[in-house]
């Protein structure tokens, strides 16, 4: 039995966009369903189930950062901002807000595309990072009270709760466990973390950090666990979990 198609939402007032985008996404195989306005895709997005979430960031009803943040608070679905070439603030802010990428006006169909369809793939419950020898049989990884289980693909806090964190946060950090204490560099983490064939770049790896940092730092402007090393990339420090083999 083939798999049900991915289900996609676009956000956006232009009927020019919407439209060629929802009819070229259509003959790819994806369902798709278009909105002018955050209202009526928030009132879609209540019972509606959608895989992926193509948001402009000019909308007449509400600014797309303020949708975006909103979004974010409920959900880990993967979103794509549409931006104007002058918008590189706001493409900064949606990035940090929890945006998973972003495609710069104009564009063409197929360069969404290749988006949508990478991020798909590294978004999906099965992706797993490569890691430098193609896994490791370490189970748990810990650092500064904090346990990343990798079967269960979880993250328990120092007191016990379950952290909640994107397939691409996890990936990352599985990456900075595999070398702990060791400075990886932004390729080398891209080496690591993503899905064979997947696109990701420097800045993705750099809005990762901030998230995760968002997530396991008491203090994320003093990093004392997930630390960058000028001129090198970023450093996990931490320990082993007692008890468990893992990669030397």
């Amino acid at each position: 039995m083939a798999p049900d198609p991915k289900s996609i939402v676009i956000i956006d007032d232009d009927p020019g966009i919407c439209g060629l985008l929802s009819d070229y996404l259509e003959d790819q195989g994806f369902r798709v369903r278009g909105f002018p306005t955050c209202a009526e895709a928030r009132e879609y997005l209540r019972s509606g189930e959608v895989d992926l979430l193509v948001l402009d960031l000019k909308l007449p009803d509400e600014n797309g950062l303020v949708f975006l943040q909103k979004f974010r608070k409920t959900t880990e679905t993967p979103v794509i901002m549409l931006t104007g070439v002058s918008e590189e603030a706001d493409r900064i802010v949606g990035l940090e807000l929890g945006a998973d990428d972003y495609v710069t006006k104009p564009f063409s169909p197929r360069e969404l595309l290749a988006r949508v369809r990478a991020i798909l793939r590294r978004s999906s419950p099965d992706a797993q990072p490569p890691g430098p020898d193609g896994g490791s049989n370490q189970e748990e990884y810990g650092f500064n009270g904090w346990t990343l289980k990798i079967i269960a693909r979880k993250l328990i806090s120092p007191d016990g709760t379950e952290t909640g964190l994107s397939n691409n946060e996890f990936n990352l950090l599985h990456a900075l466990c595999q070398n702990m204490n060791v400075p990886m560099s932004r390729q080398e983490l891209i080496d690591f973390s993503r899905v064979s064939g997947d696109e990701i770049f420097d800045r993705s790896i750099d809005v990762l950090v901030y998230r995760l940092r968002q997530k396991i730092e008491p203090d994320p402007a003093v990093p004392v666990a997930l630390k960058t090393v000028r001129n090198v990339g970023y450093v996990l420090c931490g320990e082993q979990v007692p008890g468990v083999a893992g990669r030397n």
